[in-house]
């Protein structure tokens, strides 16, 4: 593009909008001036090959706090919040990856699945009642909720503030900047509160092993610490609640596939994985260019901002043949929904059980399930990270 037409707004609006966006940029190129709520111009990467690239390339660092008014959060506030691996590439991130591996086993995710069952049946049971019912607040969200507290220990009383706070500062700016601030310090606060209780009173939950981990003389710091409790419970139900909730409005958009699972269950782990390609949990990943990079063409200068596209790459035409069509026989479906390389997701694992077992239980609980409002008509959240969204209405019967 020769102007900057093309501003953050478009990532804030629904999902038909920004998909149809992402498909006209993607007939124009692959790398994108845009700009930010700020006025400055910032670079938005949206083919595949490209965000793949941009994900692992080291001189674009991940920066969680860089876009709308997180620049302006408090710089204790911002190390307190940023300090984990995400935002850092190796060496650093080895190491902060390697010590919260220890504690975040996929052996320990796949032993959470009777438990994700057990909480997912007991759902459905309070959801099984006439007249329409809103599957996100009754299924898609409260379960991510409930196997955090098991998972890190989690007070259950305290779940609602912390999804507040987390929604908050999801939100990428269009909420007032005190708002956002003030989510900031109370989750910080409350972390920081939680970690010294695990740590006065360990008890056998991953926050408490974080706390204990060490590599000989290595741990992690308070900082980072705080920082990895707002990345592993934000991005634990977050992106779990959006994926549950984009997979089950995909499959009762298209009838066809809904039908393939109904007969074959087992392929709704494919379902699990054509939502993250067709509509990812998380739309946008933000990287810093530490200094001059190219893609696809287009030199990035260095300090500017970069959006990559997870929304877009996985959509891109250049990669996947009818990238519009929700498809369960996608034979190579690469998609980019829990990143890649480094800074793939560290509970994809989990969040693939718990997608899996949640769709595939209200199938076979409910097989008659349908939308309660035209498709149309559902509403999507305002933020230029999460894809998701904020109702989906559904008669059980």
């Amino acid at each position: 593009m020769s102007d900057l037409a093309l501003s953050t707004q478009m990532l804030l609006a629904d999902a038909a909008r920004r998909h149809a966006e992402h498909a006209r940029l993607h007939s124009t190129g692959t790398v994108h001036p845009i700009r930010l709520q700020s006025g400055e111009t910032a670079w938005l990467i949206t083919g595949h090959e490209q965000a793949r690239q941009a994900l692992i390339d080291l001189r674009l660092q991940g920066r969680t706090a860089t876009v709308g008014h997180g620049r302006r959060m408090p710089e204790d506030l911002r190390r307190a919040m940023n300090s984990h691996m995400l935002n850092v590439g190796p060496p650093d991130h080895t190491r902060l990856r390697r010590l919260v591996s220890a504690a975040f086993t996929r052996r320990r995710m796949e032993q959470m699945r009777p438990r994700i069952q057990q909480l997912t049946d007991a759902l459905l049971d309070e959801m099984d009642q006439p007249g329409a019912v809103d599957v996100l607040a009754g299924l898609a969200l409260p379960l991510p909720m409930q196997v955090l507290v098991d998972l890190f220990g989690i007070p259950a009383e305290d779940c609602d503030d912390f999804h507040l706070w987390s929604s908050t500062l999801t939100s990428s700016g269009s909420l007032p900047l005190q708002e956002m601030h003030a989510a900031a310090a109370q989750m910080v606060d409350y972390s920081r509160d939680l970690l010294e209780r695990k740590r006065r009173h360990p008890e056998p939950d991953l926050l408490s092993a974080l706390v204990a981990v060490r590599d000989g003389e290595d741990r992690l710091s308070e900082d980072e610490l705080t920082s990895m409790v707002f990345l592993l419970l934000t991005a634990g139900h977050e992106t779990t609640v959006n994926l549950i909730g984009n997979g089950i409005l995909a499959l009762l958009n298209h009838p066809e596939q809904l039908a393939r699972v109904r007969a074959e269950p087992d392929l709704v782990t494919t379902v699990v994985e054509e939502t993250l390609r067709f509509d990812s949990p998380v739309q946008i990943a933000l990287r810093h260019a530490t200094e001059t990079v190219e893609l696809g063409g287009v030199e990035i200068p260095e300090g500017a901002t970069v959006l990559v596209s997870l929304l877009g790459a996985n959509r891109d035409p250049a990669r996947f043949p009818d990238p519009g069509e929700f498809r369960l026989n996608r034979s190579d479906n690469a998609q980019l929904g829990f990143g890649y390389g480094f800074h793939h997701c560290i509970g994809a694992p989990l969040a693939r059980i718990e997608g899996a077992v949640a769709i595939g239980s209200l199938l076979r609980r409910f097989p008659d399930v349908r939308l309660a409002r035209d498709a149309d008509d559902l509403t999507w959240r305002a933020s230029m990270i999460m894809h998701g969204l904020t109702d989906l209405p559904v008669h059980l019967r």
